[in-house]
């Protein structure tokens, strides 16, 4: 446990010390010396961010369900807490009981952005923990990663033990179980990592190696051991109704991103957007019933206090019985004043009776996501949906009272033309258009519409995987044309560090000669590179030019579909096939159907949703 006088006093001189004490409500703690396993669990970002996360509100009640396991907290401490920390010898700790993080059997890290790398390295510095696993011994914890990133593992494969490839909830107790039967025989790390490595999921990097051709690219991925799966097959979770999902969770006492319940209704999505991993990696469709869900709300709305449910997936519009749960919710919620939620909507499931039932209790803003703003463009990554929905979906939301409207954009995706880009304003013009084209007196509210857009950043497992990433300069181009073409007040235009961009796009995509890179990066002070104030894109890329890494080979290249790709041994069930003849449909402007409506033979045997529709 670490000296807390120490933290007392340096609690005093930082910003938010709730960042750093724990005992929320809904919390553990118990007594480490009395538990077999203790596993750190990590979001490497700054607590408000990392307490807003589902999947960590669920790994950590998942073990702490366990009476002999226990799961603590670690975020990553903010620039303030860590100088301080730094100055007084301070090493990282768990929130629970102030435990050096190095005194777990696991430090887990959630993998949900590539720029949250470098904190990565600054959790394990600050704990006194080597970054590469082939400098530590089995004094250290085993440091795991799983999340969205480790389906391209490669780029941080040197510091981790290894990865969980797929839903965590689905393989984490195994891999505990597995660790504590081996400790109870005076196990080596060595000896577990190869037991673990042959469990369904688990991928251990150090039992791999990559040879390279001469220009640079992958020539081989192959095994070092014998025994162990060479394509390392994601887990899933088969049924959502009965796989764990906790009664309540914590609420912090500080504001966080998200101060409200997210209640996932669903996994996956057959919509088929080229350019979302996610869409792909989550698949196949897999629904939570709504006797499951109701039970499940009033758990956390009992146990946290929290006054709205957010109904969290992918694509929340799809679910087959929205209007039924959202009606049960209100019906039930209404008087206590706790309102229902939806994410982002799209444009072509937006039911008007959903949001007669969401507004209620409260009416917030709404959001849609065109993507494109060109139907050529949006045919293109296969977004489905078209100029009159937006139209229909806009119109209806004005009529109801809403007049705060905010858009969803890419721009640099893949045969966009200035024609598209110039879509993005004409988009939002049009939305403008149609509020203030409606009579006076029937016009309420104080109308802003606001068009962001992100540049597009090539992912892993989806169609555009082998499409290079337009140039910072081919970036800023577009973004000014639009930019300097909007001039009304009541429309504003946001944009995407297109710099932070590219580097993302390197990690994406990119293989093992990046550990180098990230420590360099690292060294010269990179960390929350996530966060605009502290990113420094030119200390990024003096530590390119000192490991003599060539980003644009990692994110401006189209790679051929024939090029072994980093993260080609890792199975999503998803064939490569199908995302091949998916990219060329891209290119050539064909889209595909919803595979609810008929199977595209994309390689996932068991869709039990097929055919159901809301």
């Amino acid at each position: 446990m670490i000296n807390k006088l120490k933290l007392d006093k340096v609690l005093m001189k930082v910003e938010k010390p709730a960042r750093y004490i724990g005992m929320e409500k809904n919390s553990y703690k118990k007594d480490l010396d009395k538990v077999d396993v203790k596993f750190a669990f990590s979001f490497p970002d700054v607590y408000e961010v990392g307490m807003s996360h589902l999947g960590l509100q669920i790994i950590y009640n998942l073990i702490n369900n366990e009476e002999n396991y226990a799961c603590e907290r670690v975020f990553s401490p903010w620039i303030d807490m860590e100088e301080e920390m730094r100055k007084e010898g301070i090493p990282l700790f768990t929130l629970e009981n102030k435990e050096e993080v190095s005194n777990f059997d696991f430090l887990g890290f959630t993998l949900q952005y590539e720029m949250s790398y470098t904190n990565i390295l600054n959790i394990l510095n600050l704990s006194n923990i080597p970054f590469k696993s082939k400098d530590r011994d089995d004094k250290y914890p085993i440091i795991i990663g799983g999340g969205p990133c480790a389906y391209n593992p490669e780029p941080i494969a040197d510091f981790f033990d290894l990865f969980v490839i797929g839903e965590g909830e689905e393989v984490i107790l195994e891999l505990i179980e597995l660790y504590k039967n081996m400790k109870k025989s005076n196990y080596s790390k060595e000896a577990f990592l190869k037991e673990a490595a042959k469990i369904e999921g688990i991928y251990v990097p150090s039992f791999f190696d990559v040879s390279y051709n001469d220009d640079g690219t992958i020539k081989e991925i192959y095994p070092l051991v014998n025994d162990i799966p060479t394509v390392i097959s994601k887990r899933m979770i088969s049924n959502l109704d009965t796989m764990y999902t906790p009664d309540k969770l914590i609420v912090p006492f500080i504001e966080t991103v998200h101060d409200r319940i997210a209640m996932e209704i669903f996994r996956g999505c057959t919509r088929g957007c080229r350019f979302c991993q996610a869409g792909i990696i989550y698949r196949p469709i897999r629904e939570k019933s709504v006797d499951r869900l109701m039970d499940i709300a009033d758990n956390l709305v009992d146990n946290t206090g929290y006054e709205t449910i957010s109904l969290t997936s992918l694509s929340s519009c799809d679910y087959s019985q929205l209007l039924l749960l959202t009606k049960q919710l209100m019906d039930r919620y209404e008087d206590r004043k706790v309102g229902v939620s939806l994410p982002s909507l799209r444009l072509d499931s937006f039911s008007i009776d959903v949001l007669k039932e969401i507004e209620k209790v409260r009416k917030s803003g709404l959001t849609f996501a065109p993507e494109a703003g060109s139907q050529r463009l949006r045919d293109v990554i296969n977004k489905g949906v078209t100029e009159e929905d937006l139209i229909n979906s806009v119109t209806y939301a004005f009529k109801e009272g809403w007049s705060r409207i905010k858009l969803y954009f890419m721009i640099g995706l893949p045969t966009e033309t200035d024609e598209d880009v110039m879509g993005i304003k004409d988009l939002a013009y049009l939305v403008k258009d149609l509020f203030f084209n409606r009579p006076k007196e029937e016009r309420k509210g104080n109308f802003k519409v606001t068009a962001s857009a992100s540049c597009f950043v090539p992912k892993p497992f989806t169609p555009f995987q082998w499409y290079g990433q337009n140039t910072i300069d081919e970036f800023m181009t577009k973004i000014y044309k639009i930019k300097d073409s909007i001039k009304d007040n009541k429309v504003s235009f946001n944009y995407h560090d297109a710099d932070l961009s590219y580097l993302e796009a390197i990690f994406a995509r990119g293989d093992r000669r990046l550990s180098e890179l990230l420590i360099k990066a690292w060294e010269k002070g990179c960390k929350y590179d996530g966060w605009s104030e502290y990113f420094n894109y030119e200390t990024w890329i003096e530590a390119l030019e000192e490991t003599n890494i060539d980003g644009a080979f990692y994110a401006n290249r189209t790679r051929d579909i024939n090029e072994v790709l980093p993260w080609d041994f890792i199975n999503t069930g998803v064939s490569k096939e199908f995302l091949i003849k998916e990219y060329k449909n891209a290119i050539e402007g064909k889209t595909t159907e919803d595979c609810r409506l008929r199977c595209r033979a994309c390689g996932i045997d068991d869709c039990a949703m097929r055919g159901v529709f809301n």
